[in-house]
């Protein structure tokens, strides 16, 4: 058996190259190019119409979420052969569960990510199913989710029970933010564009990476079924259109088509490598990967960054290919209060969440911990007696 790829210790944009962006308002989309796109993994997009998708994920505790437009389904051979079908005939029929004539809920599948079939034929049994961002956004959910191990007394009962389910983060859809659902109708797509760098006021939104081309083009409007993180909603609105790349030719080196071509190859790669150092929130940036599936000569990871409230931070999911191709990615920019509270966890969970000692750490009070727990959204975990005499002391 091949041996996995190694885990990521950074995003990068491997067998991939950015070019001269599109901007429209404040949404700037960087296109990247994959030079040779190869057969054997193609993906396809499967909808699903239910009000409410609860997922099984596998330790007794469910993923639910109110907005799962899609699914998408990934096939792959083996041997590097072209896999046999893909498009609708990949996809499959759009799923739900009609209740009384509408769509109520639906267990969209067992576990976050499976195999479509484990029939004898490889066409059939090379196919998985994944939820994109939902797969990356559970690990974060479920980060030091259990209850603390050690029943403190300041702890309520909720906590010492059922730690912090159920945990929430509230998101935007893409046609909550200004300009996107017009940039996407309005956008070129080059030739061989595999994937997309999506700003929005200048804020790294999104990173989309597909396989093939022509999944690409089938793809490219589920961008507006993603979802993202509130702070671009205002970044759309307040910091102004985003400022496109302008390259000046020295009309004296170009005297034939061919100078010309080169000319313009180098504008396009120089503005590609000003785009991705403007992404280097991410591109480039050490993440902590978890691998979720090995398919064949791929591997399903989710990741996210080091969480630093002076930095962007970002999740998100990818597959790689042995030899560290990057085949698909998407990801979701975390706001500051996403951060905030995943860090305030953290810390709870690395001194056995034992408030005194959390305090010391973080080199404020007992009492002030208390308060920011509360602040945070957290204060359900929090002793009511205990919660009330923090409260009143740091007033």
């Amino acid at each position: 058996m091949a041996k996995a790829p190694a885990l990521l210790q950074s995003l990068a944009l491997r067998g991939l190259s950015a070019t001269h962006a599109q901007v429209f308002a404040g949404v700037r989309l960087v296109p990247l190019l994959r030079d040779a796109p190869r057969d054997d993994l193609r993906i396809a997009r499967r909808g699903y119409e239910a009000e409410l998708a609860i997922v099984k994920v596998g330790d007794g505790s469910l993923y639910c979420s109110t907005y799962v437009p899609h699914a998408l389904i990934v096939g792959w051979t083996e041997d590097g052969s072209p896999v046999a079908s893909y498009g609708a005939a990949l996809a499959g029929p759009t799923e739900g569960r009609v209740v009384g004539g509408q769509h109520r809920c639906v267990n969209v599948l067992a576990r976050m990510v499976r195999r479509e079939a484990r029939g004898e034929d490889p066409a059939e049994r090379n196919r998985l199913r994944l939820l994109p961002q939902h797969l990356a956004m559970e690990g974060f959910l479920a980060l030091h989710f259990n209850a603390p191990e050690i029943a403190w007394s300041e702890y309520s009962r909720r906590a010492v029970s059922h730690g912090l389910d159920p945990r929430t983060e509230v998101s935007l859809s893409g046609r909550a933010i200004p300009g996107l659902e017009d940039a996407l109708r309005v956008f070129e797509i080059h030739e061989g564009q595999c994937g997309l760098l999506l700003f929005v006021g200048e804020l790294l939104a999104s990173v989309f990476v597909v396989s093939h081309p022509d999944d690409y083009r089938a793809l490219h409007r589920t961008l507006i079924e993603d979802f993202y993180e509130q702070t671009l909603l205002y970044a759309a609105r307040h910091n102004g259109d985003s400022q496109a790349f302008e390259h000046t030719f020295d009309e004296a080196r170009i005297s034939s088509l061919d100078d010309l071509r080169a000319a313009l190859g180098r504008a396009r790669a120089e503005a590609g490598a000003l785009h991705v150092d403007t992404a280097a929130g991410l591109i480039g940036r050490p993440i902590a990967a978890e691998r979720v599936y090995r398919a064949g000569p791929f591997s399903l990871q989710r990741f996210m960054t080091e969480l630093d409230p002076a930095l962007d931070n970002h999740l998100g999911e990818a597959i790689v290919r042995d030899d560290g191709t990057l085949e698909y990615a998407k990801t979701f920019r975390l706001s500051a209060g996403q951060v905030r509270r995943a860090r305030l966890l953290q810390q709870l969970a690395a001194h056995g969440w034992n408030l005194s000692s959390a305090a010391a750490a973080l080199r404020i009070t007992r009492d002030q911990l208390i308060r920011r727990i509360d602040g945070e959204g957290f204060g359900y975990l929090i002793a009511e007696h205990v919660l009330k005499a923090a409260l009143k002391r740091t007033k």
